[in-house]
Formats: C-alpha cells, sequence, structure tokens
C-alpha cells in the first residue's frame, strides 16, 4: 500500500468537500428538496432542545481534510512510518473536527434557531377573535406563540357565534382549525 497517496487522497476529498459545501452554503440560499414519496419518514428527536450533533458532514470533511494533510506530510516529508503517523493524523483529524465543531456551534448556529415544540402549542393560549366566529361557522384569531404574532382559523367550542375583537382561549386544535372559548366564559366557569 501506497499510504502517502491514501493519505493525499483523504485530505483532497475533504478538502474539495469542505469548500464545495462552504460554496453552495453560500450560494443557495432557500432550495428545498423532497422525496417523491407521499408521506415523509418520521425522525425520533431528542426531548427539548438537545443542541446539535459533533457528528455531521462538516467535521466529518474536516476529520478527512486534517487527517489526510496530516499523514500525508508525516509520511511523505518526514519519513514517519505508517503506525506511527496513522496515530498522529487521528489525532489531528479529532482536533481539526473538533475545532470546527466549536466554531459552528459557537458562532454560526443560534441557540433561538430551532424550534422548540412548546413553540408551536396552541392549547391554552389567549387569542383575539380578528375575524367573526358565525353560529357553528369558522372565524379567524390571532395569537402570540414563541414571540411570532400568528393567525389560524377558529370555531367556537360550543357553537355559539363570537364578535370580532373578543379575547378567547384556546380549548383544542385539530386540523389546523382552534376551538376557542371566551375569555369571560372560562373564568366565569372557573369561580
Amino acid at each position: 500500500m501506497n499510504w502517502p497517496q491514501i493519505f493525499l487522497g483523504c485530505f483532497v476529498i475533504g478538502f474539495v468537500f469542505s469548500v464545495m459545501s462552504f460554496a453552495l452554503g453560500a450560494i443557495v440560499v432557500d432550495v428545498h428538496a423532497h422525496a417523491p414519496f407521499p408521506h415523509h419518514p418520521q425522525v425520533p428527536h431528542a426531548p427539548g432542545n438537545a443542541g446539535a450533533s459533533p457528528l455531521n458532514l462538516a467535521t466529518f470533511m474536516a476529520f478527512l481534510a486534517w487527517f489526510g494533510g496530516t499523514g500525508y506530510l508525516l509520511t511523505s516529508r518526514f519519513g514517519w512510518v505508517t503506525i506511527p503517523a496513522l496515530g498522529a493524523a487521528a489525532l489531528s483529524g479529532l482536533v481539526g473536527a473538533a475545532i470546527v465543531f466549536w466554531v459552528m456551534a459557537h458562532v454560526l448556529w443560534s441557540p433561538h434557531e430551532n424550534m422548540k415544540s412548546a413553540d408551536s402549542h396552541i392549547i391554552g393560549a389567549l387569542a383575539r377573535v380578528n375575524q367573526s366566529i358565525r353560529q357553528d361557522g369558522i372565524g379567524e384569531v390571532i395569537y402570540s406563540a414563541g414571540g411570532i404574532r400568528r393567525s389560524c382559523g377558529a370555531r367556537s367550542a360550543n357553537g355559539s357565534p363570537i364578535e370580532k375583537g373578543a379575547e378567547v382561549v384556546v380549548t383544542a386544535y385539530e386540523r389546523g382549525i382552534a376551538s376557542v372559548r371566551r375569555w369571560e366564559d372560562l373564568a366565569a366557569d372557573k369561580l
């Protein structure tokens, strides 16, 4: 086996893919790719905000580039034998990947970037009727979730009409339609 060529190949692949990833990330702003399947697979998520994983494409490519570059220099320029060069190259690759991950986690990624499940939880939210809700009909409410003003379709939980501007509480949410009750009615029930 020609270890300097293997190390050089690892370096070239890692470096080229890192540069391509950076360039495409800077150029491509909003392109979405969808699988031709009718349903997307459900991927389990860690509870709460678990943060980013250190095992990702960017850190793997950084590992590959640093591993290959260090291994190539140690075997071809400094005449190291293969086993110590592999160990030093692996250590160098881990250090390079750790540096890239640290920069990504502390500089590029925001802790507010990913939504939490509580950000989309609407049940119990205080809302204001924006379009009146007719008897057994649908209107619209405006509420705040995650610091953002949002709106959704709404129907009265008991089927009675609710005029525009009334304060309501969301009691249920199903298929994009909120079931709401007047704030006064809900407060009177609690007393």
